[in-house]
């Protein structure tokens, strides 16, 4: 008896031990699972969301790079919501605004003549070559829209005051006050405002204001939408 009693004390106290380390592993163990699982939780929360830029319409991208090659900047007009630009074989203009809730839109064109200038000066010597000073171009690209909105080949026309051409940075410019054909390309407005905007060597910028009504109402919006655009200085 006393032989089996001196063989399982050794063992008992083996028992012992191997118990109290397990219960030590169960207390210590699961800190360190449990800060490691909130280290991964508190790093899903702090993972910052993609949010996805704006970055315009394909007409507005479009837009901006004409502009930026004729020299021109464009604010965009509190107020004014985008729509589709005409483009086809009778009216071709490279950005459209509406103003909601009123009989008023404005199309625009913007267009760089650097290039048509240095071709002009290149070959302004060369008597077998008739190049029209781009400087001009406005004119007849102006008189050619209005009579395309008219269908009146003479339409009564204004030289823009050099105050006001000083506003928009430019060095010439006409105006016309149209009465419109009846048209479904123009949305079936009554009158337009053209407004046609020349710099040396550099662009042109037209402008087309429509409305039903030539109140004072409408020159205020066409105020608002043609000073979004000016050339640079």
């Amino acid at each position: 008896m006393k032989t089996i009693l001196k063989l399982t004390r050794p063992l008992l106290l083996m028992a012992l031990s191997l118990l109290c380390f397990i219960k030590s592993i169960a207390q210590i163990n699961p800190r360190p699972l449990y800060a490691q699982n909130n280290k991964k939780h508190t790093a899903a929360k702090a993972k910052p969301g993609y949010s996805k830029s704006t970055l315009g319409t394909d007409q507005f991208k479009e837009f901006t790079k004409l502009v930026a090659q004729a020299n021109v900047i464009y604010m965009q007009p509190k107020g004014f919501k985008e729509i589709p630009a005409p483009n086809d074989e009778d009216f071709s203009f490279d950005y459209a605004l509406q103003l909601p809730g009123q009989d008023f839109e404005v199309w625009f064109q913007v267009k760089s003549q650097k290039q048509n200038y240095t071709s002009y000066e290149q070959g302004q010597y060369d008597i077998d070559r008739e190049t029209e000073n781009p400087d001009s171009i406005y004119i007849n690209m102006s008189k050619a829209h209005a009579t395309a909105f008219t269908g009146e080949r003479e339409n009564p026309i204004r030289t823009i005051p050099a105050n006001v051409l000083r506003r928009y940075k430019a060095d010439a410019g006409k105006s016309y006050l149209l009465n419109l054909l009846d048209l479904p390309a123009t949305k079936h407005y009554k009158y337009a405002l053209l407004i046609a905007l020349q710099r040396n060597h550099t662009g042109t910028i037209m402008a087309v204001c429509f409305t039903n009504d030539k109140g004072p109402e409408f020159f205020k919006n066409v105020d608002r939408a043609s000073n979004c655009l000016k050339f640079k200085p």
